[in-house]
């Protein structure tokens, strides 16, 4: 009787002993799959997939994603240029993205907001995003950006049409609608990754400028960006190399009024033999931005003529030995392949 008492007991307890291990073993699988879901199938995961591309660089999965992509209705309808240019949408044009980390989630009607802390280059910040269901693969949930992570940089550069981003080089032709009709002081409306660090200037042997660094933390929003380049000193020198020698040639001309210079002489009398011209001041150049490119600033010059001439009135000869004041100035203009074209103008002051 002692004996099945004791095997009813040991039953008991073998019993129990299951049963706490089978509640320990569905505790761990529910840890478990909440630790999935969390890391794989939330809407917290879903933003740190997108987070997590486009810091090693790969843009094309990033805009891949459900509800990153935005059209031209979609542009206009979130106040947006329309017409802005995906250029930026790329691996060439990303900056650095670091110390990623989930600080919120919570819901907010149908849709989750997930905020995430970041260092974009060498800034600190945060950044919210909306997440929708998108539906269902297997028993798992899909999810899409209720509202799309993409922003806007509207760039207006002064003294050059070429300009880069995190050091992908644009030209304001290439990405304008209006192409190589593009007016040069428009701005341009570039679509970017958001968040996001963007520094934008200008380095080439023509012009340059510090430029100017843009942190984007905030969907479909657009963030202006203005810089004017200036000329290099070798660029302005060697323009000014070009006006001493265009100003040299005029200079060969025989007549009163060189065809194209800017300076002549105009007399009553009749010439008797031909005009004999030099330049006794070359002017100093100095270039200023001009849209998108340079114009050279109005410049004090000094030509001489000597010509011997015959009054009309007596018939007495003389020869004139005059300094002829004169002004130049300019525009330069940048080709889509960089090269520069100079257009010298200018008056004569008598």
């Amino acid at each position: 009787m002692g004996g099945q008492q004791g095997e009813d007991a040991r039953l008991r307890r073998d019993l129990v002993a299951l049963a706490l291990i089978g509640v320990l073993l569905i505790a761990a699988l529910a840890a478990g799959g909440v630790t999935v879901y969390r890391s794989f199938y939330s809407p917290a995961a879903f933003v740190m997939r997108y987070l997590t591309l486009l810091a090693h660089g790969d843009a094309a999965d990033a805009l891949a994603l459900p509800g990153v992509a935005l059209d031209a209705d979609e542009l206009a309808a979130a106040g947006l240029p329309a017409t802005a240019s995906d250029a930026m949408l790329r691996q060439a044009a990303l900056g650095s993205l670091d110390d990623l980390r989930v600080t919120g989630e919570e819901p907010s009607g149908a849709d989750t907001i997930v905020t995430v802390s970041f260092t974009a280059g060498d800034q600190p910040g945060t950044m919210s995003f909306a997440v929708a269901r998108d539906g269902i693969t297997g028993i798992a949930p899909t999810w899409r950006f209720a509202q799309s992570p993409l922003a806007v940089i509207d760039v207006t550069v002064a003294g050059s049409m070429a300009f880069d981003v995190n050091g992908f080089q644009v030209d304001k032709r290439q990405v304008s609608t209006d192409g190589a009709d593009a007016d040069p002081a428009a701005s341009v409306p570039l679509l970017v990754f958001a968040p996001g660090v963007y520094a934008v200037g200008v380095d080439t042997s023509i012009s340059a400028t510090e430029g100017t660094v843009v942190l984007v933390d905030a969907p479909r929003t657009s963030t202006p960006v203005a810089i004017e380049a200036q000329a290099t000193a070798e660029f302005t020198a060697l323009v000014q190399q070009r006006v001493e020698e265009f100003l040299t040639d005029c200079a060969t001309q025989q007549v009163l009024l060189p065809t194209g210079c800017p300076f002549g002489f105009v007399i009553e009398n009749r010439v008797q033999d031909l005009p004999q011209w030099s330049i006794v001041q070359q002017p100093q150049i100095t270039l200023v931005p001009d849209g998108g490119g340079l114009r050279i600033v109005d410049t004090a010059a000094v030509a001489h003529i000597d010509v011997g001439v015959v009054s009309l009135r007596n018939g007495v000869f003389s020869q004139v030995s005059q300094d002829v004041p004169f002004t130049v100035d300019g525009t330069i203009s940048i080709a889509v392949d960089g090269a520069a074209s100079i257009l010298i103008g200018g008056t004569s002051d008598i």
